[in-house]
Protein backbone atom coordinates (compact mmCIF):
# COMPACT_ATOMS: atom_id res chain seq x y z
CA UNK A 1 0.00 0.00 0.00
CA UNK A 2 1.31 3.44 -0.91
CA UNK A 3 1.95 5.87 1.85
CA UNK A 4 -0.09 8.60 2.62
CA UNK A 5 1.27 11.92 1.53
CA UNK A 6 2.79 13.58 4.68
CA UNK A 7 2.53 17.85 4.40
CA UNK A 8 5.70 19.61 5.04
CA UNK A 9 5.89 22.92 5.69
CA UNK A 10 8.57 25.33 4.62
CA UNK A 11 8.61 29.24 6.13
CA UNK A 12 10.84 31.34 4.06
CA UNK A 13 10.62 29.49 1.29
CA UNK A 14 11.55 31.81 -1.31
CA UNK A 15 14.70 32.69 0.74
CA UNK A 16 17.98 30.93 0.14
CA UNK A 17 17.63 28.05 2.63
CA UNK A 18 14.34 27.22 1.33
CA UNK A 19 15.14 27.44 -1.97
CA UNK A 20 18.07 24.77 -1.30
CA UNK A 21 15.88 22.63 0.91
CA UNK A 22 12.11 22.13 -1.16
CA UNK A 23 13.91 20.20 -3.74
CA UNK A 24 15.79 17.77 -0.96
CA UNK A 25 12.01 16.96 0.60
CA UNK A 26 10.79 16.81 -2.37
CA UNK A 27 13.46 14.15 -3.83
CA UNK A 28 12.75 11.82 -0.20
CA UNK A 29 15.97 12.98 1.60
CA UNK A 30 14.01 14.32 4.38
CA UNK A 31 11.38 11.45 4.94
CA UNK A 32 12.76 8.71 2.83
CA UNK A 33 12.21 7.60 -0.63
CA UNK A 34 8.89 5.63 0.01
CA UNK A 35 7.01 8.45 1.65
CA UNK A 36 5.35 11.28 -0.51
CA UNK A 37 4.93 14.83 -0.14
CA UNK A 38 2.90 18.12 -0.44
CA UNK A 39 4.67 20.51 0.50
CA UNK A 40 3.02 24.03 1.93
CA UNK A 41 5.51 26.95 1.29
CA UNK A 42 4.93 30.52 3.23
CA UNK A 43 6.55 33.70 2.41
CA UNK A 44 6.03 37.12 3.14
CA UNK A 45 3.99 39.06 0.45
CA UNK A 46 7.04 41.04 -0.66
CA UNK A 47 8.17 37.51 -1.72
CA UNK A 48 5.28 36.38 -3.09
CA UNK A 49 6.27 36.56 -6.92
CA UNK A 50 10.12 34.94 -6.02
CA UNK A 51 7.79 32.50 -4.20
CA UNK A 52 5.98 31.47 -7.67
CA UNK A 53 8.91 31.25 -8.96
CA UNK A 54 9.77 28.35 -6.50
CA UNK A 55 6.85 26.93 -6.97
CA UNK A 56 7.32 26.86 -11.12
CA UNK A 57 10.89 24.96 -10.52
CA UNK A 58 9.22 22.63 -8.56
CA UNK A 59 6.66 21.59 -11.14
CA UNK A 60 9.24 21.78 -13.76
CA UNK A 61 11.48 19.43 -11.74
CA UNK A 62 9.01 16.67 -12.24
CA UNK A 63 9.84 14.88 -8.60
CA UNK A 64 7.75 11.64 -8.04
CA UNK A 65 7.23 11.72 -4.51
CA UNK A 66 5.58 15.48 -4.99
CA UNK A 67 2.27 15.14 -4.55
CA UNK A 68 0.88 19.06 -4.63
CA UNK A 69 2.28 21.96 -3.88
CA UNK A 70 0.46 24.61 -1.75
CA UNK A 71 2.36 28.04 -2.52
CA UNK A 72 1.16 31.05 -0.19
CA UNK A 73 1.47 34.06 1.98
CA UNK A 74 -1.21 33.25 4.26
CA UNK A 75 0.07 31.75 7.82
CA UNK A 76 -3.37 29.72 8.08
CA UNK A 77 -3.65 28.58 4.22
CA UNK A 78 0.04 28.02 4.57
CA UNK A 79 -0.34 25.65 8.00
CA UNK A 80 -2.96 23.88 7.62
CA UNK A 81 -3.22 20.31 7.93
CA UNK A 82 0.81 20.05 8.35
CA UNK A 83 2.68 17.35 9.68
CA UNK A 84 5.82 18.74 9.36
CA UNK A 85 6.93 21.93 9.70
CA UNK A 86 9.82 23.81 9.44
CA UNK A 87 10.38 27.78 10.36
CA UNK A 88 12.95 29.06 8.03
CA UNK A 89 11.47 32.52 7.78
CA UNK A 90 12.91 34.79 10.14
CA UNK A 91 14.14 38.80 10.83
CA UNK A 92 17.97 38.74 10.16
CA UNK A 93 20.05 40.76 12.57
CA UNK A 94 21.27 44.05 10.15
CA UNK A 95 23.90 46.22 10.24
CA UNK A 96 23.69 48.51 13.00
CA UNK A 97 20.94 46.89 15.12
CA UNK A 98 20.32 45.88 18.96
CA UNK A 99 19.90 42.47 19.67
CA UNK A 100 16.55 43.26 21.41
CA UNK A 101 15.46 45.40 17.72
CA UNK A 102 16.02 41.83 16.14
CA UNK A 103 14.34 39.46 19.48
CA UNK A 104 11.50 41.73 18.89
CA UNK A 105 11.04 41.39 15.53
CA UNK A 106 11.34 37.78 16.01
CA UNK A 107 9.19 37.44 18.63
CA UNK A 108 6.02 39.17 16.59
CA UNK A 109 6.85 36.94 13.97
CA UNK A 110 7.16 33.46 15.94
CA UNK A 111 4.27 34.27 18.60
CA UNK A 112 2.04 34.79 14.90
CA UNK A 113 2.88 31.95 12.97
CA UNK A 114 2.59 29.67 16.29
CA UNK A 115 -1.38 31.13 16.68
CA UNK A 116 -1.61 29.39 13.24
CA UNK A 117 0.41 26.24 14.09
CA UNK A 118 -1.95 26.11 17.06
CA UNK A 119 -4.89 26.37 15.46
CA UNK A 120 -4.25 24.41 12.42
CA UNK A 121 -1.83 21.89 12.01
CA UNK A 122 -2.02 18.26 12.03
CA UNK A 123 -2.39 16.92 15.63
CA UNK A 124 1.10 15.70 17.14
CA UNK A 125 3.07 18.31 14.22
CA UNK A 126 6.47 18.68 14.37
CA UNK A 127 7.84 21.51 14.43
CA UNK A 128 11.86 22.47 13.73
CA UNK A 129 13.16 26.08 13.92
CA UNK A 130 15.83 27.04 11.92
CA UNK A 131 16.02 30.65 12.48
CA UNK A 132 18.29 32.83 14.60
CA UNK A 133 17.83 32.97 17.55
CA UNK A 134 16.85 29.66 17.43
CA UNK A 135 16.60 28.22 20.67
CA UNK A 136 14.92 31.04 21.38
CA UNK A 137 12.25 31.62 18.59
CA UNK A 138 11.59 28.08 19.70
CA UNK A 139 10.59 28.85 22.93
CA UNK A 140 8.71 31.66 21.99
CA UNK A 141 6.59 29.37 19.55
CA UNK A 142 6.08 27.09 21.84
CA UNK A 143 5.04 29.83 24.69
CA UNK A 144 2.02 30.15 22.01
CA UNK A 145 1.09 26.65 20.71
CA UNK A 146 -0.09 25.23 24.15
CA UNK A 147 -1.56 22.13 22.70
CA UNK A 148 1.88 21.28 20.61
CA UNK A 149 3.51 19.13 23.24
CA UNK A 150 6.76 20.84 24.14
CA UNK A 151 8.36 16.93 22.89
CA UNK A 152 7.13 18.01 19.15
CA UNK A 153 9.30 22.01 19.08
CA UNK A 154 12.85 21.62 18.90
CA UNK A 155 15.80 23.75 17.17
CA UNK A 156 18.42 23.43 14.46
CA UNK A 157 21.76 22.28 15.93
CA UNK A 158 22.35 19.24 14.33
CA UNK A 159 24.40 21.77 11.42
CA UNK A 160 26.68 22.74 14.33
CA UNK A 161 26.59 18.99 15.00
CA UNK A 162 27.23 17.99 11.20
CA UNK A 163 30.55 20.84 11.31
CA UNK A 164 31.63 19.19 13.98
CA UNK A 165 31.90 15.89 12.16
CA UNK A 166 33.53 17.58 9.36
CA UNK A 167 36.11 19.00 10.91
CA UNK A 168 37.13 15.71 12.83
CA UNK A 169 36.74 13.51 9.41
CA UNK A 170 39.06 16.49 8.01
CA UNK A 171 41.75 16.61 10.50
CA UNK A 172 42.00 12.45 11.05
CA UNK A 173 41.43 11.67 6.97
CA UNK A 174 38.76 9.53 7.58
CA UNK A 175 35.40 9.11 5.75
CA UNK A 176 33.00 11.67 7.46
CA UNK A 177 30.39 8.48 7.87
CA UNK A 178 32.72 6.65 10.74
CA UNK A 179 32.73 9.50 12.99
CA UNK A 180 29.78 9.50 15.55
CA UNK A 181 28.70 11.03 18.90
CA UNK A 182 30.11 14.28 18.67
CA UNK A 183 27.59 16.78 20.94
CA UNK A 184 26.78 19.82 20.46
CA UNK A 185 25.57 21.76 23.95
CA UNK A 186 23.25 24.39 24.30
CA UNK A 187 22.88 27.85 22.45
CA UNK A 188 23.16 27.95 18.21
CA UNK A 189 25.21 30.73 18.77
CA UNK A 190 29.19 31.50 19.30
CA UNK A 191 28.33 30.15 22.47
CA UNK A 192 27.73 27.02 21.79
CA UNK A 193 30.07 23.86 22.90
CA UNK A 194 31.24 21.62 20.83
CA UNK A 195 32.27 18.53 23.10
CA UNK A 196 34.08 15.57 21.60
CA UNK A 197 34.99 13.70 24.93
CA UNK A 198 32.54 11.05 23.94
CA UNK A 199 32.59 10.56 20.32
CA UNK A 200 34.99 7.76 18.23
CA UNK A 201 35.83 6.84 15.11
CA UNK A 202 34.93 3.52 13.56
CA UNK A 203 38.29 1.89 12.38
CA UNK A 204 39.85 -1.66 10.66
CA UNK A 205 40.61 -2.06 14.75
CA UNK A 206 37.08 -1.08 15.90
CA UNK A 207 35.85 2.06 17.62
CA UNK A 208 38.32 4.29 19.10
CA UNK A 209 37.90 7.66 20.85
CA UNK A 210 38.36 10.88 18.87
CA UNK A 211 40.65 12.12 21.91
CA UNK A 212 43.12 9.33 21.07
CA UNK A 213 43.00 9.43 17.62
CA UNK A 214 43.71 13.19 17.29
CA UNK A 215 46.29 13.09 19.89
CA UNK A 216 46.42 16.56 20.72
CA UNK A 217 44.19 18.47 23.01
CA UNK A 218 45.09 21.50 22.43
CA UNK A 219 43.74 21.53 19.37
CA UNK A 220 40.52 19.97 20.44
CA UNK A 221 40.22 22.51 23.61
CA UNK A 222 40.94 25.69 21.37
CA UNK A 223 40.84 25.82 17.83
CA UNK A 224 38.38 22.96 16.93
CA UNK A 225 35.54 24.35 19.14
CA UNK A 226 36.17 27.99 17.47
CA UNK A 227 36.02 26.31 14.09
CA UNK A 228 32.61 25.26 14.66
CA UNK A 229 31.63 28.02 16.55
CA UNK A 230 32.63 30.47 13.86
CA UNK A 231 31.68 28.45 10.86
CA UNK A 232 28.83 30.53 10.08
CA UNK A 233 30.39 33.64 9.71
CA UNK A 234 33.83 32.52 7.78
CA UNK A 235 31.19 30.84 5.06
CA UNK A 236 29.75 34.32 5.04
CA UNK A 237 33.22 35.26 5.16
CA UNK A 238 33.75 33.30 1.61
CA UNK A 239 30.46 33.41 0.04
CA UNK A 240 29.66 37.03 0.78
CA UNK A 241 26.05 34.97 1.31
CA UNK A 242 25.05 32.59 4.30
CA UNK A 243 25.20 28.73 4.73
CA UNK A 244 21.92 27.84 2.80
CA UNK A 245 23.08 24.56 1.24
CA UNK A 246 24.28 22.77 4.85
CA UNK A 247 21.53 24.14 6.71
CA UNK A 248 19.50 22.90 4.51
CA UNK A 249 20.86 19.63 4.39
CA UNK A 250 20.92 19.61 8.62
CA UNK A 251 17.37 20.44 8.69
CA UNK A 252 16.83 17.02 6.90
CA UNK A 253 19.20 15.23 8.77
CA UNK A 254 17.47 16.60 11.88
CA UNK A 255 13.59 15.46 10.82
CA UNK A 256 14.76 12.01 9.15
CA UNK A 257 16.92 10.77 12.53
CA UNK A 258 13.42 12.25 14.64
CA UNK A 259 10.87 10.42 12.27
CA UNK A 260 12.87 7.33 11.02
CA UNK A 261 15.12 6.86 14.15
CA UNK A 262 18.74 6.97 14.98
CA UNK A 263 21.32 4.50 14.29
CA UNK A 264 21.66 1.98 17.58
CA UNK A 265 24.73 3.26 19.36
CA UNK A 266 24.25 6.44 17.86
CA UNK A 267 23.16 10.11 18.84
CA UNK A 268 22.57 13.54 17.24
CA UNK A 269 22.62 16.86 18.94
CA UNK A 270 19.03 18.84 18.86
CA UNK A 271 17.72 21.86 20.56
CA UNK A 272 14.83 20.63 22.76
CA UNK A 273 13.05 21.98 25.87
CA UNK A 274 15.11 21.36 28.88
CA UNK A 275 13.74 19.16 31.74
CA UNK A 276 16.97 19.81 33.66
CA UNK A 277 19.17 17.45 32.54
CA UNK A 278 22.63 17.71 33.12
CA UNK A 279 21.97 20.45 35.81
CA UNK A 280 21.28 22.74 32.62
CA UNK A 281 18.37 25.03 33.59
CA UNK A 282 14.50 23.75 32.98
CA UNK A 283 12.47 26.27 30.71
CA UNK A 284 14.89 27.13 27.71
CA UNK A 285 15.45 25.08 24.08
CA UNK A 286 19.00 23.69 25.16
CA UNK A 287 20.88 21.09 22.70
CA UNK A 288 21.50 17.99 23.79
CA UNK A 289 22.70 14.46 22.87
CA UNK A 290 19.66 12.93 21.83
CA UNK A 291 18.57 9.16 20.43
CA UNK A 292 15.56 9.05 18.55
CA UNK A 293 12.34 6.17 17.78
CA UNK A 294 9.26 5.47 17.11
CA UNK A 295 8.56 9.73 16.32
CA UNK A 296 10.48 10.28 19.86
CA UNK A 297 13.41 12.03 20.67
CA UNK A 298 15.47 11.24 24.27
CA UNK A 299 17.95 12.44 25.86
CA UNK A 300 21.13 10.57 26.35
CA UNK A 301 21.99 10.46 29.94
CA UNK A 302 24.16 9.64 32.57
CA UNK A 303 27.63 10.81 30.19
CA UNK A 304 30.07 11.83 33.07
CA UNK A 305 30.99 16.00 32.41
CA UNK A 306 34.56 16.87 33.55
CA UNK A 307 35.40 20.84 34.87
CA UNK A 308 36.20 22.11 31.39
CA UNK A 309 32.84 21.10 29.64
CA UNK A 310 30.85 21.76 32.58
CA UNK A 311 31.77 25.64 32.39
CA UNK A 312 31.13 25.33 28.74
CA UNK A 313 27.21 23.99 29.57
CA UNK A 314 26.58 26.64 31.69
CA UNK A 315 28.25 29.77 30.03
CA UNK A 316 26.45 28.86 27.28
CA UNK A 317 22.60 28.42 29.04
CA UNK A 318 23.29 31.75 30.90
CA UNK A 319 23.44 33.16 27.66
CA UNK A 320 19.79 31.44 26.82
CA UNK A 321 18.67 32.32 30.06
CA UNK A 322 19.44 36.04 29.17
CA UNK A 323 17.84 35.76 25.89
CA UNK A 324 15.15 34.39 27.14
CA UNK A 325 14.37 37.14 29.76
CA UNK A 326 15.35 39.73 26.65
CA UNK A 327 12.47 37.71 24.23
CA UNK A 328 9.48 37.93 27.00
CA UNK A 329 10.35 41.63 27.93
CA UNK A 330 9.57 42.01 23.84
CA UNK A 331 6.28 40.38 25.07
CA UNK A 332 5.07 43.25 27.42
Amino acid sequence: MAKEPARVLVTGAAGQIGYALVPMIARGIMLGLDQPVILHMLDIPPAAEALNGVKMELIDAAFPLLKGIVATTDPVEACSGVNIAVMVGGFPRKEGMERKDVMSKNVSIYKSQASALEQHAAPNCKVLVVANPANTNALILKEFAPSIPEKNITCLTRLDHNRALGQISERLQVPVSDVKNVIIWGNHSSSQYPDVYHASVVTGAGEKAVRQLVADDAWLDGEFITTVQQRGAAIIKARKLSSALSAASSACDHIRDWVLGTPKGTWVSMGVYSDGSYDVPPGIIYSYPVTCENGSWSIVQGLPINEFSRKKLDATANELVEEKALAYSCLI
